[in-house]
């Protein structure tokens, strides 16, 4: 598996969701991927935000799986 394209295509992935997180004064960032896990990191207003984990399993898990299908989750650090 190539590591840094498989990076791109979740990058690509969160460039899709970002829109709607930044509308709500918050970002996404990929910290790194560990074997099937992408780990992000929700900063800004979405940080503490007590729907951050609907936000997380929900919009960008789903967008990542599907332009990834090889990352099984997504998880928050």
């Amino acid at each position: 598996m190539d590591v840094s394209t498989l990076r791109d295509r979740v990058d690509a992935a969160l460039e899709d969701v970002r829109p709607n997180i930044r509308a709500d004064g918050g970002d996404v960032w990929l910290i790194r991927i560990d074997g099937p896990v992408a780990l992000v990191q929700m900063v800004g207003a979405c940080g503490g935000c007590s729907m951050v984990a609907q936000t997380l399993k929900g919009a960008i898990e789903r967008a990542v799986r599907t332009r990834c299908p090889e990352i099984e989750r997504v998880e928050q650090v």
